[in-house]
């Protein structure tokens, strides 16, 4: 259903009328006023930035149908109940609906009475669908999550590939491709493969301030983990990402014994556990969800308050935009991750041992360092992050580890030219713990059965402890000074970058591993939202509880009702009419009339 013809039909009156919001963020109406125009659009925001409405609004305003492709049938649900909310007329079309359902919904398409569709790229291109399109009247396309397109990203989807289809068969419809992440490769895979070399480009910065970002380096990650949770997030919906599949179940069951609501996630779970628990952490509150990179893309849980890795991640950015579901809601929120030299080692090996060939290899070697220059940085952790994206930040953000922590460097060339000398004594061929052993002078029955007790290199690295030796191994991976042999089982070698440092003719230069302290205060759900006041915490706590119970009659997620921002604006001001709430950030008209006098009942009860 369009806006009513009663009243101004423009981007800023939808967005206080429909949204509930007073002023666009960014550049959001430039983006709709241009795509209104009819022109096409690339838009990168950061997740969080507002995106949605970039052709919510748009389709809103312009005769026909909005017709959004998103990547996942599992959240387009999600999407349209969120849309219903505002009273905005959207439903999809997907293989969860039976035929009678699925005709249904064409013929209001055909009689224009949505305002959005969403499909899938696989049904868009189907000849029917196509066809159906030719008979519609359509606003636009909103091509989401257009990073899809990019085979260099674990995101890839054969099908966006095929979308420049909608510029051959629809030339004079706009279309929106919109992502939270793309570096310049990915941008211009985009914009070649979707036939937008004529649209205008609109990318917004990628910094989340409200990110704190944190690197530790693992030392029993999983009580490391526990520790994080147990003082810093306690009673908070979170996301754990592990490498594995096996690593997701073990650390979903683990924190499960510890007294969390943890659920695994990843592409082995039948489909329906998948969905079940996908919902769970949706509609309720406090659940972790412990996964593999395939969940996350699409969640628009606003109330994600951490992410932590338990694995180092493939690419910069891909951890860019993993983190990026925590704090969309713009309050306070973690990015936690733990490194160590194995990390390290097992993605040069799994990189060196892809079937991909040279140019693909290249690529993500380079995305490949790039993760790990940000992980031993000494700098502003968010400084190396939004460069790499091209973005400059002027001053140090002050919201990171190394910012907040002092970060110490040592000169360490005598050390690292014991560790290459003992790599290549050895005959190129050992791991980083046997290497340690040697340089060590370990006396074992393993070193004694090499002979390597008579190399010159044998106890020449005793002043340095095991953990010592094991950073220095990592820093010399990460900074390609050692490769990992593929062939075999994981030997370190000498690189050509391996020279200059054994003959004295560059430096080196160390980052000291911070020794990670717990700092056992706890943090709460209050103090996130800055709710010191007694009485103030009272009235949101019911305020969310009212929430709740609306949510489950609705079978909806809470934050479809009201973000937690939007309750605390309730509780801050404590509005007493309905004309006075519809000033509170977050209440459009549509929600004002379906929940406005519960929420005042409350609010009333508080003089």
């Amino acid at each position: 259903m369009k806006v009513s013809d009663n009243r101004p039909q423009t981007p800023q009156n939808i967005l206080k009328t429909t949204f509930g919001y007073d002023n666009f963020i960014d550049n959001q109406e430039e983006i709709i006023n241009h795509v209104c125009s009819g022109n096409d659009a690339l838009v990168l925001m950061p997740t969080g930035g507002g995106k949605s409405l970039c052709y919510q609004i748009p389709s809103l305003l312009r005769e026909g149908v909005g017709i959004v492709i998103s990547p996942l049938i599992a959240l387009m649900q999600d999407q349209v109940d969120a849309m219903k909310q505002l009273g905005i007329k959207a439903t999809f079309l997907n293989s969860t609906l039976n035929s009678q359902q699925a005709s249904k919904i064409e013929n209001e398409l055909l009689q224009n009475q949505l305002t959005l569709l969403y499909v899938a790229p696989e049904r868009l291109l189907t000849g029917r669908f196509l066809n159906l399109l030719t008979r519609a009247r359509i606003a636009l396309f909103a091509i989401d999550e257009a990073h899809c397109v990019s085979q260099w990203g674990h995101d890839f989807r054969p099908e966006y590939i095929k979308l420049s289809v909608l510029h051959e068969q629809f030339p004079n419809i706009p279309r929106i491709a919109l992502t939270a992440t793309a570096d310049s490769v990915t941008r211009q895979e985009i914009i070649d493969k979707l036939d937008l070399s004529q649209s205008r480009k609109f990318i917004s910065s990628f910094d989340r301030p409200n990110i704190r970002y944190r690197v530790i380096f693992k030392d029993k990650p999983k009580l490391q983990l526990l520790d994080f949770i147990k003082w810093e997030h306690e009673d908070h919906a979170g996301i754990v990402y592990c490498l594995s599949r096996k690593k997701v179940e073990a650390t979903a069951i683990w924190l499960s014994e510890h007294g969390y609501t943890a659920l695994p996630y990843h592409a082995g779970l039948d489909a329906n556990i998948r969905l079940k628990n996908q919902q769970r952490f949706l509609k309720e509150d406090g659940v972790i969800m412990v996964a593999t990179v395939a969940f996350g893309m699409g969640i628009d849980k606003p109330d994600v308050r951490f992410v932590a890795h338990l694995d180092l991640p493939k690419s910069l950015e891909g951890y860019y935009q993993e983190t990026g579901r925590a704090g969309r809601d713009g309050l306070k929120a973690d990015a936690w991750m733990t490194y160590s030299l194995a990390d390290v080692v097992l993605l040069r090996k799994i990189l060196e041992s892809s079937d991909a060939d040279e140019n693909h290899k290249q690529v993500e070697q380079r995305k490949l360092s790039a993760l790990l220059g940000y992980c031993e940085t000494v700098k502003c952790r968010r400084q190396v992050m939004l460069n790499y994206f091209g973005e400059q930040l002027p001053e140090p953000c002050g919201n990171c580890d190394t910012c907040l922590e002092t970060v110490e460097t040592w000169n360490g060339t005598i050390a690292a030219q014991k560790a290459l000398s003992c790599v290549y004594r050895t005959g190129q061929r050992f791991g980083a713990g046997y290497l340690i052993e040697v340089l060590r002078g370990s006396n074992n029955a393993r070193v004694q059965r090499f002979g390597h007790q008579d190399l010159s290199t044998y106890g020449i690295g005793a002043d340095y402890s095991s953990s010592e030796w094991k950073s220095i191994f990592r820093q010399l991976i990460a900074a390609d000074l050692l490769s990992v042999d593929i062939e075999g089982y994981g030997g370190l070698r000498l690189t050509v970058t391996s020279k200059a440092i054994l003959k004295g003719e560059q430096k080196v230069y160390f980052r000291k591993d911070p020794i990670s302290v717990v700092k056992k205060v706890k943090r709460t759900q209050k103090a996130y939202l800055l709710l010191d006041n007694p009485k103030t915490v009272k009235i949101w706590e019911e305020l969310r509880q009212l929430r709740w119970e609306i949510s489950q009659k609705q079978k909806v997620s809470p934050f479809m009702i009201f973000h937690d921002s939007t309750l605390q604006q309730m509780a801050k001001i404590i509005p007493r009419n309905l004309e006075q709430l519809n000033q509170i950030s977050g209440v459009g008209e549509h929600k004002l009339k379906q929940y406005g006098k519960q929420f005042l009942a409350i609010l009333e009860a508080h003089d």
